[in-house]
């Protein structure tokens, strides 16, 4: 696995907050948002969403479609927008650490 693909593991679980945090949506409209930003496979994202389901973070409930099937919508609980902007502070911290420390080497060079 390259270190690319460990960056995006690391970031889709907050990517994937904050999508559902600005409105409720289903699992193939989450993987095309994220993947307007980053590359990611579908099958990727299910078990992510069925974590935050059981973690307390989303739930679910269904909304009838005039393409098909009802599709399973997840929307943000308290707990989950809580969590999201814990994560979103230490994204923060770390890309504003990663950053120093780069531009600290760059000066060195």
């Amino acid at each position: 696995m390259n270190v690319n693909t460990q960056f995006k593991k690391g970031v889709l679980e907050l990517c994937v907050l904050v999508l559902i945090h600005r409105r409720d949506r289903y699992g193939y409209e989450l993987a095309q948002a994220v993947s307007q930003h980053i590359e990611i496979a579908e099958g990727a994202l299910y078990p992510l969403l069925r974590r935050l389901v059981s973690d307390g973070y989303c739930t679910t409930y269904l909304r009838e479609s005039t393409e098909g099937p009802p599709r399973k919508y997840y929307r943000l609980t308290e707990t989950g927008v809580h969590y999201m902007r814990v994560l979103q502070s230490e994204w923060n911290e770390f890309v504003d650490s990663v950053s120093s420390l780069l531009k600290e080497g760059e000066a060195n060079e």
